[in-house]
């Protein structure tokens, strides 16, 4: 039997903590109720019996502390929300015994943000890792020596599985449930909580905002100028005449301060200014390409789906209500 520690940190998300507990309980019960054994042992894992989240507005009752885990074969680390560097610090202790328990072959299932925290433990250098795609500049920032894969639901790599933002964990929780008690039943747990199995991307539920959270003014005022006249042709030289920088300063100032190539960075710009349009109007598809200035069919559905994940007429259709 797979025993199985739920971390309890300090500013989890609630949810995603109850949902793993749900979803694995559920997961012996459909197991006895076909005759067989429990799947798993389930724990809530904290440093104290009690741990306030929510600014104190739930207090979640652990029926095991990390001291007392010798060996676990499975670490689920819940959502965390609010200042990432302070939660951190909050939950520091925990560090030690993730690092001992991966070290001794338990796999670790990282919900959304949690990734923030595992990666304060160096486990996630050098691999790659999916977090929320709102998160995900500041994630860079933090853990510059992990791989940030921004459309992907799931990562997996030497035992550490990650997912994409908020209730995509659900996906992750499925993928893990299929590991460890095998595909019918991941099967029957997405048809009785009726959640949409096997989604590959979280790339369609991205908003781009400009990374603009940096000191460097003339790659402000550049993303300022694309944003504000993306509909024209602009150009690397045009804008580096703007500023009087040279071309190769430019570039790869622009590529460290935004984390997108220029060409990237307008491709971006474009694609969001056709999604609202997508969401909100009904132009022809053709019509918003021109209005952002692409005038080659081909080129505009090959960057909309790589950015998207989708065509434009499958993202018209996901959200558009017309």
């Amino acid at each position: 039997m797979k025993h199985i520690s739920i971390l309890v940190l300090q500013d989890a998300v609630l949810s995603s903590i109850d949902a793993t507990r749900q979803l694995f309980t559920r997961v012996n019960d459909f197991s006895v109720m076909q005759g067989k054994s429990p799947v798993c042992e389930i724990h809530l894992v904290g440093v104290s019996k009690d741990t306030a989240i929510n600014d104190g507005a739930y207090t979640i009752h652990c029926d095991q502390l990390i001291q007392d885990v010798e060996q676990t074969d499975l670490i689920i680390i819940p959502m965390i929300c609010g200042n990432f560097a302070n939660i951190i610090a909050a939950n520091k202790a925990f560090a030690p015994w993730v690092i001992k328990q991966y070290k001794h072959n338990a796999e670790i299932g990282c919900l959304c943000s949690g990734s923030f925290f595992l990666a304060s433990t160096g486990l996630l250098n050098g691999k790659a890792c999916a977090t929320h795609w709102a998160a995900a500049n500041e994630f860079r920032k933090m853990f510059p020596a992990v791989k940030v894969v921004d459309d992907k639901i799931i990562t997996y790599e030497q035992g550490i599985y990650t997912s994409g933002g908020s209730f995509s964990y659900l996906n992750l929780l499925l993928y893990l449930i299929e590991k460890n008690a095998g595909r019918e039943m991941s099967v029957l747990v997405s048809k009785m909580f009726e959640i949409e199995i096997e989604r590959k991307s979280q790339a369609s539920f991205s908003i781009f905002i400009g990374q603009k959270d940096h000191e460097d003014e003339p790659i402000k005022e550049a993303q300022e100028f694309i944003e504000n006249n993306y509909c024209e042709k602009i150009t690397i030289d045009q804008l580096t005449s703007m500023l009087a920088l040279s071309r190769r300063n430019f570039e790869r100032r622009f590529k460290k301060a935004t984390l997108n190539t220029v060409v990237e960075y307008i491709q971006r710009v474009r694609v969001e200014a056709v999604k609202k349009g997508l969401e909100s109007s009904r132009k022809t598809i053709i019509d918003l390409m021109y209005d952002v200035g692409y005038s080659d069919v081909k080129a505009f559905r090959t960057t909309f789906k790589k950015v998207t994940g989708l065509s434009p007429v499958e993202y018209r259709n996901k959200y558009c209500d017309n």
